[in-house]
């Protein structure tokens, strides 16, 4: 049997599929041995090189001739990518999501190129939407800061414009808290999607 002539990856056994990964195969009596499927050429020969080595061929069939031994070989190759039925799953669900997405671009376009007077009033919306939560929360953190000088205040042993029993302690308090602030900004993203 000749030997298999290099192809245009460069190497001997390897072969690049339409996707950009490369593949590997080996001849062994009548039939051909898939190896796998890597992303760089460079590592698919690794894998044809300890096949070789596997099958007894000569370093003359071999893609690289650094490597003397059969272990040396298994060493250096990269274990093939394993295509499992999980992997798929996330393969088609990503590939369902770049769909949806390129269909609501292109809905946006084709509504803008018809409503051409919306899309001032969109900019509009979303530049007065940024500039009250900006307000918003700028005035949160002024009442956090009042509050925290309050109890800094209260801890040193000074008056606090507070009552012990007092509600609006506890209404300004959980107000202005890091939690609710984050919680309070998600309620609001999600009030403004509906």
């Amino acid at each position: 049997m000749p030997p298999r002539r290099r192809g245009a990856s460069g190497y001997r056994g390897v072969r690049r599929r339409p996707n950009g990964w490369y593949y590997a195969e080996i001849r062994s009596g009548d039939v051909w041995l898939g190896l796998g499927t890597f992303e760089t050429a460079h590592e698919t020969a690794r894998a044809y090189d300890a096949a070789a080595w596997r099958l007894d061929r000569p370093r003359a069939q071999m893609n690289f001739q650094d490597v003397h031994t059969r272990q040396q070989a298994h060493d250096v190759a990269t274990p093939p990518r394993l295509i499992t039925d999980q992997d798929r799953a996330e393969h088609t669900l990503r590939q369902r999501r770049l769909l949806i997405a390129k269909e609501d671009e292109r809905g946006m376009a084709e509504w803008r190129r018809r409503h051409p007077e919306d899309v001032p009033n969109e900019q509009a919306y979303w530049a007065e939407r940024t500039a009250k939560r900006c307000v918003d929360r700028l005035d949160r953190r002024r009442r956090k800061a009042l509050a925290l000088s309050q109890c800094d205040i209260v801890e040193a042993g000074g008056q606090s414009i507070f009552m012990d029993n007092d509600p609006r302690w506890e209404d300004m308090w959980l107000d202005t808290s890091n939690q609710t602030s984050k919680d309070e900004d998600d309620d609001n993203d999600e009030d403004d999607r509906e």
